[in-house]
C-alpha cells in the first residue's frame, strides 16, 4: 500500500454536515484533471473527493497507477482530499482498491435484489474497517448507464425510505447513494428531484445521504436537496464537457499553434473553473 495523507469520506462528511453544506465528488481520469479539481478546492477552501471508476482506473494504468496519479495531484494540499472508488460493482476490485491506499468505496451492488445487495455492501464494510476505509453503498437506481448498468425511465426504482433504513442497519455503511430522480449521464428527460422522498429518507436514516448524477441537474433543485440533507454531490459529465468544449474552441483561434501548453492549458483551466462553480453551488454560495 502507497503511504498517502487522504482521509476518509466518513472524516470529510462530517465536516460538510457540521457547514450545512455537500462536497462535489469529481471524476478524474488523469492527473492534469486531478490537479484542476485539487486546485479549485484549495481556492475555495473545502475540501473535496477526488474519485473514480473502473474505466478510469483502466486509463490510468491500474488501481496501484491511479493511487500515485491521485496523490501526485494532492500531497501538498491545503484542503482535505478524499481518494474514492465510484460504482465498484465486485468485492474484488473494492479489495484491491483498499489494498492500494484508496481512502473510500463505493460497492453498487444495486442492480442485485435487496437481499444479494445487503450481502455483498456488508462483505465490502467489513473488509473495508480495518484500513479506516469508508464504504457508500447504493439502494435504489439512477436512470441512464453508469458501467455495465442501465436503466430506463425517470421513476425507475427509486429509493424506498424503510429499505433504506433495514439496509443500512444490516451493512454498516458510511454513507448511502438514494435515487430520488437525477440520471447519469446526459439528460435525456426534465429532472425533478423528490424532495419529499429524501426527507423521508433522511428521517430515517441517519448519516450522509448521497445524490448522484449531479451533472446537469437544475442549481436550485441541488440546492434544495442540499438543505433536506444531501452532503455529498457525483460530478462527471459537466467536467467533461467543459474540458471538450475547450479543447475544441482554443484550435479555432486565429494564431493558434500546437504546443502542451497551447493544446491542453485551457481544458484543464476549464475543468477547474467547472468544479469551483459546483463548489460553490453545493456551499451554497452560489
Amino acid at each position: 500500500m502507497m503511504k498517502t495523507n487522504f482521509v476518509s469520506m466518513k472524516e470529510a462528511l462530517k465536516i460538510a454536515d457540521e457547514r450545512g453544506i455537500a462536497l462535489g465528488a469529481f471524476e478524474f481520469w488523469s492527473y492534469e484533471v486531478a490537479r484542476a479539481i485539487v486546485a479549485g478546492a484549495e481556492e475555495l477552501g473545502v475540501p473535496v473527493i477526488l474519485q473514480c471508476g473502473l474505466t478510469e482506473i483502466e486509463r490510468m494504468g491500474g488501481v496501484e497507477n491511479t493511487v500515485a496519479t491521485a496523490y501526485m495531484a494532492a500531497k501538498d494540499a491545503s484542503v482535505p482530499v478524499v481518494l474514492h472508488l465510484d460504482h465498484a460493482t465486485t468485492f474484488e476490485l473494492c479489495n484491491a482498491c483498499i489494498n492500494a491506499g484508496f481512502s473510500s468505496v463505493m460497492i453498487d451492488a444495486s442492480a442485485l435484489p435487496f437481499e444479494e445487495n445487503v450481502a455483498l455492501t456488508r462483505k465490502v464494510a467489513h473488509r473495508a474497517r480495518p484500513f479506516g476505509v469508508s464504504v457508500e453503498g447504493e439502494l435504489g437506481r439512477l436512470v441512464g448507464e453508469e458501467g455495465d448498468i442501465i436503466v430506463k425511465g425517470p421513476e425507475a426504482a427509486q429509493t424506498d425510505p424503510d429499505e433504506a433504513l433495514e439496509y443500512v442497519q444490516r451493512t454498516g455503511i458510511d454513507c448511502l447513494a438514494v435515487s430520488i430522480g437525477t440520471a447519469h449521464g446526459q439528460y435525456t428527460f426534465e429532472p425533478k428531484l423528490n424532495i419529499g422522498r429524501l426527507d423521508r429518507i433522511k428521517e430515517k436514516v441517519k448519516m450522509p445521504i448521497v445524490l448522484h448524477g449531479g451533472s446537469g441537474t437544475p442549481c436550485e433543485q441541488v440546492q434544495e436537496a442540499i438543505r433536506h440533507g444531501i452532503r455529498k454531490v457525483n460530478i462527471c459529465t459537466d467536467i467533461q464537457i467543459a474540458m471538450g468544449k475547450a479543447y475544441t474552441e482554443v484550435q479555432k483561434q486565429e494564431g493558434f499553434r500546437y504546443s502542451a501548453k497551447n493544446l491542453w492549458e485551457p481544458a484543464e483551466i476549464a475543468a477547474k473553473s467547472c468544479v469551483m462553480d459546483k463548489m460553490k453551488m453545493f456551499a451554497l454560495m452560489a
